[in-house]
């Protein structure tokens, strides 16, 4: 379930969030740490500490995306400050419902990555995060679409949302650390033997693609650790994405791959290449649908596929520059 941006919001001045906003928490049990790790309490011996009000809204099995719908439309209706608690996934349908609601979005991070938060400096650990929150203003930061659902880090078609359904269903039985994703991934890359044709319309440009994946990124931690150019990561962020591509993945291709990303240096080689974009709509002559991932989420979508940057901006509560916490 996506919430679709209709033009009349769009044109919607951006309203900013006052220090004393009430919060309209979202915290998802199934995603990253949950309550057993003592989040939920971390985050409320903070709020009752500052005399902050808040409230959390209830996520029934399966329905992350109708809780933020449903805190979005709160936090609108009470000039407050909607907030996601989670992973990636999670944070990104709490973004998807602040941007479809034109309302704040303030972020905890708790999840295996945490990619959002890092690049924009917020604290992982909930109690600082929290007190970092309570001190932030609205900052307008980029979001990217396909077919209308937001992402925040990356989207992608092909491997990748391939290799994410694998690295989940491994860590269900050992465990969400970062060297069992990343076995997990490296296993499904050896697997994979598929390639995708897609016919691609680039900025206005039509041409023919085949590739095992397209990878669209909106992040700039997650491109520099894979070694991507720089004159190609000053572009992100100023109306543009970056688009990732394999022409092949034979077995030396899977190799070369393998070692390049453990040393963080893919870059642009005749493994992976990378181009910006504005917008991009791709489609195949042999399916009417795709599995697409967003933020680590994975779905069925109907083609063609129109990647874009989203043009409202979201509103993402940052704490002042002194308070962020340096990018590792």
């Amino acid at each position: 379930m996506s919430a679709i941006l209709s033009d009349p919001e769009l044109q919607a001045p951006p309203p900013g969030a006052s220090p004393e906003a009430e919060l309209f928490i979202v915290m998802n049990p199934g995603s990253g740490h949950n309550e057993k790790d003592g989040v939920r309490e971390a985050i409320e011996a903070e709020l009752q500490a500052a005399g902050r009000r808040y409230r959390f809204v209830p996520v029934a099995p399966g329905e992350i995306v109708q809780a933020c719908q449903q805190a979005a439309r709160l936090a609108k209706e009470n000039g407050g400050v909607v907030v996601g608690v989670g992973g990636d996934g999670t944070i990104s349908a709490t973004a998807q419902a602040a941007l479809a609601h034109d309302t704040p979005l303030g972020v905890i991070a708790q999840g295996t990555f945490n990619l959002f938060a890092r690049t924009h400096g917020l604290p992982l650990d909930a109690s600082e995060a929290i007190r970092a929150l309570l001190q932030a203003r609205p900052e307008e930061v980029q979001v990217g679409l396909v077919n209308q659902r937001a992402f925040l880090v990356n989207a992608s078609l092909g491997l990748y949302p391939k290799l994410l359904a694998d690295r989940e269903l491994v860590k269900q039985k050992l465990g969400r650390r970062r060297w069992i994703a990343m076995l997990a991934g490296l296993v499904t890359l050896f697997e994979w033997r598929l390639r995708l044709r897609l016919d691609i319309d680039l900025d206005g440009t039509v041409t023919r693609l085949k590739t095992p994946g397209l990878f669209i990124c909106n992040n700039r931690l997650q491109l520099e650790r894979l070694g991507i150019a720089a004159e190609v990561l000053d572009q992100l962020g100023q109306g543009r994405l970056v688009g990732l591509h394999v022409p092949s993945l034979k077995l030396g291709t899977k190799l070369r791959l393998a070692v390049r990303a453990l040393l963080g240096n893919l870059g642009d080689t005749e493994e992976m290449q990378s181009f910006t974009l504005r917008s991009l709509t791709t489609g195949t002559r042999n399916a009417r649908r795709l599995k697409v991932a967003t933020d680590g989420e994975v779905q069925w979508m109907q083609l063609p596929l129109h990647f874009t940057v989203s043009p409202r901006p979201l509103k993402l509560m940052l704490p002042p520059p002194e308070l962020r916490v340096a990018v590792e």
